[in-house]
């Protein structure tokens, strides 16, 4: 149902140099590079995550209650991708574990505020 989505920066190479690390991670390879951001994806088919910078041309804000989350195929991965973000100055919001009902876990802040999740469903076996 979510074609893509985008988080704001107000400087987008250190934004650019951060998710391209990250979503790396998960085999996401740019998919548009223009004067105001890029959108990364695994797949045309799937949605596709960007950051850009405003086009009002007001400065970006992180939004309070919105946040995207990131599928992670395993715990591990989940694991991986929060300490990769923390690696690169984002900040723990939350350290990576169950959270009931089969979801696995991890929340951060990006370097413009923004907050993020990755996560997997395990099963409960």
């Amino acid at each position: 149902m979510i074609g893509y989505t985008c988080v704001g920066t107000n400087d987008l190479d250190r934004a650019v140099s951060f998710y391209g690390e990250l979503l790396g991670l998960l085999g996401a390879q740019p998919f548009f590079k223009t004067d105001r951001g890029v959108g990364w994806g695994v797949s045309p088919d799937k949605p596709m995550f960007s950051v850009l910078k405003p086009f009002d041309g007001q400065t970006a804000t992180a939004g309070n209650g919105t946040m995207i989350a990131l599928s992670a195929a395993n715990p591990e991965q989940v694991q991986a991708l929060h300490a990769k973000a923390l690696a690169l100055g984002a900040t723990d919001e939350g350290a990576p574990g169950p959270r009931g009902k089969g979801f696995y876990g991890a929340y951060f802040r990006d370097l413009d505020g923004n907050k993020l999740a990755a996560f997997c469903m395990q099963s409960q076996e």
